[in-house]
């Protein structure tokens, strides 16, 4: 065995393949196998555990958050409580009770404004549905104000008064119930024990206000004792349920709170109001009642208190043991998780490394291979052989689809490359084709305008003449087309040039007799120079095609101008018109095409005038640039190099 065995690329491949895992061979056996057995485990034994774990911490902290915001909101409750009792008892005619009514009042809002302050801080961690239960329950007291200045006042009935306390008690106690989670049970019977005794604790309460007022009026009124019978009942059967619910401590913490002297004095008082039923006087003085009765409810309250505690605790502990088991599950589906990634990465580099051999070779054949292919097949002998493709080297990898795949890219390669070439070689015969076509016709109305100029020259006939003329300027412009098509075709036309100067003027001129509706042509304003004679045929051209364009998109009535003028060492040159304009798409189109930077594949067939002069362009050095004119129309600018043009003294020209 070499010391380098085991730091080979393919070892975790080649000890794979010695496993025989099933479906090894093939890549989507592969992906089979990294993918499902990690994520299988991932799912089974983590996703279940992680969500149950989460949902129960979750529910702990909202449970807890609940119960704390539930004690806010007794404390509430049971100020309201004392404030409608001492009011009750004021309304039943107990003056003394003015002043405990007034700082009653400020412990009132106080406790309002703690239970708003917590309710704040627990917004977030609140259910929805006791978030939204508990703002409904405290709308009943946005009339605390006005109930309470109707009492200052005198204006209010000691029953309505009653009413609007007890509505505004029940709805805080009915919303403490709201969103409670029942997914522990030990949790949801702590809570419906909490609430049970809640109620009952609210009809302990009631039962002191009512009978504080009964006490102070010294009497029943009309169907109040029925109303006091009914309280009695319902304290009954919610501590009752509350007996069904509530653990052994809690009861017993329940019964001490009613076996107090407080308690036993109370009962007392009950008796003697029983005794009335009948509408007797009542003989029991309200300051004692209250005393007692308060002192029986602040015990429930702190039963309450009890009950809301142990809630909390067993909230907090279940939040603490789901914590523990979620952590357990994070740790097992995080060795999961590595186990799978470790399969991954060694299945992944078996993939990997061979796709991406072939997509560097597939990039050289796209960047340099097949335009290689194609420069070398356009610059051969028309006869030379096709160049052999070099040998390809061997993909690595063993998969069967990889090989499959490399011998697939190779065939487009292959396929590429030779449609490449009939393309190339398609091309190349069109071109020369078009080109020898073109050269011909040239030679043809070479000899045509020859033979035009010898008859224009013996005919006396002035009408046959005229004739002579127009066929020597269709002749002319003809032979304008036959250039451009050898300028399309890439070919140099046969040189018509010219020794020594010309002057613009004459080759404005030549240019103008190119075009068909050489009428409208106007040379306004030309400053003079004079143009080497090698470029005087090729700038006629240039300016009779933008000369041509002008015209074909002007009315017809309307001229088309011609400028010159000297800009420091070049000469500037502008070809105007007022016609139809061009959208900023196609202009911008058209200055790609007159720059060179534009293709005969991206531009329509009503551009090859534009190809044609960009061509020219470049053959000059020269730049043209289309604008648009303004009011309407185009403007043509060509700006000639310093090495066209022979400076001249100071002057101007008009041709028509």
């Amino acid at each position: 065995m070499t010391g380098n065995r085991f730091h080979r690329p393919d070892h975790a491949v080649r000890l794979l393949r010695f496993l025989r895992l099933p479906g090894w061979d093939t890549i989507r056996g592969r992906v089979a196998i990294v993918l499902a057995v990690p994520t299988c485990l991932l799912l089974a034994l983590t996703g279940l555990g992680v969500a149950d774990r989460a949902a129960d911490w979750s529910t702990a902290q909202e449970t807890e958050a609940q119960v704390g915001v539930i004690l806010k909101v007794q404390e509430l409750v049971r100020e309201l409580q004392r404030e409608r009792g001492l009011t009750n008892g004021l309304l039943g005619g107990a003056k003394e009770y003015e002043d405990d009514v007034r700082a009653q009042r400020e412990h009132t809002d106080d406790a309002r404004s703690e239970l708003n302050a917590t309710l704040s801080d627990y917004s977030g961690d609140l259910p929805k549905a006791a978030a939204s239960a508990l703002d409904d329950a405290l709308l009943p007291l946005a009339e605390l104000t006005v109930t309470r200045t109707r009492v200052e006042t005198g204006t209010a009935g000691r029953t309505d008064t009653l009413r609007f306390y007890t509505s505004a008690v029940t709805a805080l106690i009915d919303a403490e119930s709201a969103g409670v989670p029942d997914s522990d049970r030990s949790i949801a019977e702590g809570v419906q024990a909490f609430q049970a005794l809640a109620r009952a604790t609210e009809a302990v309460a009631l039962e002191r206000g009512f009978l504080n007022g009964v006490f102070a009026a010294r009497h029943f009124q009309d169907g109040e004792y029925l109303d006091f019978t009914e309280l009695r009942a319902t304290r009954l059967a919610a501590l009752g349920q509350f007996g069904q619910l509530a653990g052994h401590q809690e009861q017993s913490a329940l019964d001490a709170a009613f076996k107090t002297a407080a308690a036993r004095r109370t009962t007392n008082y009950e008796r003697q109001a029983e005794r009335g039923a009948d509408g007797s006087p009542v003989r029991v003085a309200p300051a004692r009642w209250w005393a007692d009765m308060t002192t029986l409810v602040d015990d429930l309250h702190d039963v309450q208190k009890t009950v809301g505690d142990g809630v909390r605790s067993r909230a907090d502990e279940t939040g603490r043991a789901a914590t523990r088991q979620l952590g357990g599950f994070l740790g097992l589906g995080a060795l999961i998780l590595a186990m799978a990634t470790a399969l991954a990465v060694t299945s992944a580099r078996s993939i990997t490394r061979p796709l991406g051999a072939l997509a560097d070779e597939a990039d050289v054949v796209a960047t340099t291979g097949l335009p290689g292919a194609v420069k070398r097949i356009q610059e051969a002998a028309p006869d030379s052989p096709p160049a052999a493709q070099p040998e390809k080297p061997h993909v690595p990898g063993s998969a069967r689809e990889i090989i499959r795949l490399a011998a697939a890219l190779r065939n487009v390669e292959r396929t590429a490359v030779g449609l490449a070439a009939e393309q190339a070689v398609l091309r190349r015969n069109s071109t020369e084709s078009l080109a020898s076509l073109g050269r011909r016709n040239q030679a043809l109305l070479g000899r045509q305008l020859g033979l035009i100029t010898t008859l224009e020259r013996q005919e006396l006939d002035p009408d046959a003449l005229a004739e002579l003329f127009e066929l020597d300027h269709l002749a002319t412009r003809m032979r304008r087309n036959a250039e451009s098509l050898l300028v399309l075709a890439g070919e140099e036309p046969p040189a018509r040039s010219w020794p020594g100067t010309v002057s613009v003027t004459e080759v404005v001129q030549s240019a103008v007799s190119e075009v068909e509706q050489y009428q409208r042509v106007a040379a306004v304003d030309i400053e003079q120079c004079r143009i080497r004679g090698h470029a005087v045929a090729e700038l006629s051209h240039l300016l009779a095609e933008l000369v041509e364009n002008a015209l074909m998109f002007s009315p017809p009535k309307q001229p088309v101008e011609i400028y010159g003028w000297r800009d420091a060492g070049e000469y500037c040159m502008a070809v105007v018109d007022r016609g139809i304009g061009m959208t900023a798409e196609r202009l911008a189109q058209a200055n790609a095409l007159l720059s060179g930077s534009g293709s005969l594949l991206e531009a329509p067939t009503r551009f090859l005038g534009h190809h044609v002069v960009g061509t020219l362009a470049a053959r000059l050095s020269a730049h043209v640039e289309l604008r648009l004119t303004e009011g309407s129309g185009v403007t043509a600018y060509i700006a000639l190099p310093a090495t066209l043009v022979e400076q001249l003294e100071s002057s101007t020209a008009s041709v028509g």
